[in-house]
């Protein structure tokens, strides 16, 4: 096939630049709604500004963060369900820069597929901008690249860039000491790390994902596929109440690998697994696949997805302000001496 003057088109290479086109117009509304103090330009130039005194700080410091949502994408993609996948590139991304102390500011997102799907594409970045409005993030750019040949038919990749700021010195994680608190704020769920053993342990139980869910309401798929918590916001409103002294957002590795990346040389950690009940998803996952305890506390959040380390004397005053945020709040342990992470208790 050729154009009128008998020369092959872009078009015909399998990259339509006008489908592309029509997506940053529908998109246009949803990235205008996350727009914040700060943001100079709307989507469609070059590059994005945005003004740091604009946003209210005086001498900051940049924070960067970026990560995708992992094979819960072949779940969302096998299903058709995508929208809320949006959500989770954003929460991967900004749960982690608020562990450093930093506000984020905007967002950028990267779509990668083989030919281009208008309808799912907006779906995916509407998300993203659900996501950002209620992290209180601009999405300010981004990328959309159709590339034939280099995907299935269907399939796309997702990946998320955050930077936020925070006024240098107020950095974390920062004085955490021997008797500190361990506050666990609750999951969602799986949230976005794991899900390459979720769905081994999918396939070993024979159900498909429109299956009935074997722990609640609705389809097996859709029940996997909830997003994953925003604690930004929250976390925030707590830090700056002071009395945190750091933070660990609970992703790939579980309590056993991420608590001890906020931890001083020579302090470890004390956690009860009976302080909190962990959602019916993971005792099913641990019984589809025998799993045993250490392997479940390395490999998922188990209920926890994210914990503050802070002062003993403003441990019930952070507690109650989280939970006047809406966060289910778990009192899991204490920061103790000695290395590694210790648990008493039983988690399932």
């Amino acid at each position: 096939m050729t154009d009128e003057t008998g020369g092959i088109t872009y078009r015909q290479a399998g990259v339509d630049i006008d489908a592309g086109n029509a997506l940053v117009e529908r998109i246009k509304p949803a990235a205008k709604r996350t727009a914040r103090p700060g943001v100079m330009a709307g989507l469609g130039g070059f590059g994005a500004l945005f003004d740091l005194k604009g946003a209210g700080y005086r001498d900051p410091i940049l924070v960067a963060a970026t990560d995708g949502v992992g094979t819960k994408l072949r779940i969302a993609i096998d299903t058709g369900h995508v929208g809320g996948v949006g959500i989770d590139l954003v929460a991967m991304c900004v749960n982690d820069l608020v562990c450093q102390g930093a506000e984020p500011l905007f967002f950028l997102d990267y779509f990668a597929t083989g030919k281009l799907d208008t309808d799912s594409a907006a779906q995916v970045i509407e998300g993203i901008a659900e996501g950002c409005a209620a992290s209180g993030c601009a999405l300010i750019g981004g990328e959309t690249a159709e590339m034939p040949g280099m995907y299935p038919a269907g399939d796309f990749d997702l990946a998320g860039f955050a930077v936020g700021a925070m006024e240098r010195g107020a950095d974390l994680p920062k004085g955490v000491c021997e008797g500190d608190v361990l506050i666990g704020l609750a999951s969602s769920g799986v949230h976005s790390n794991g899900y390459s053993l979720v769905r081994k342990l999918v396939e070993v139980s024979g159900l498909g994902w429109d299956a009935h869910c074997p722990w609640g309401e609705g389809s097996l798929g859709a029940a996997l596929l909830t997003p994953t918590r925003l604690y930004v916001t929250q976390v925030l409103a707590a830090i700056r109440a002071g009395g945190v002294h750091a933070l660990a957002h609970i992703t790939g590795g579980g309590l056993t690998e991420n608590l001890p990346r906020v931890l001083p040389q020579g302090l470890g950690a004390q956690i009860d697994l009976s302080a909190w009940d962990a959602p019916p998803v993971f005792d099913w996952l641990a019984r589809s696949g025998s799993l045993d305890e250490a392997e479940m506390l390395k490999t998922f959040n188990c209920g926890i997805g994210m914990v503050l380390i802070v002062a003993e004397d403003r441990a019930d005053a952070l507690t109650n302000l989280l939970r006047d945020t809406g966060e289910t709040v778990h009192r899991i342990g204490t920061v103790t001496e000695g290395q590694g992470i210790h648990y008493s208790g039983t988690l399932l």
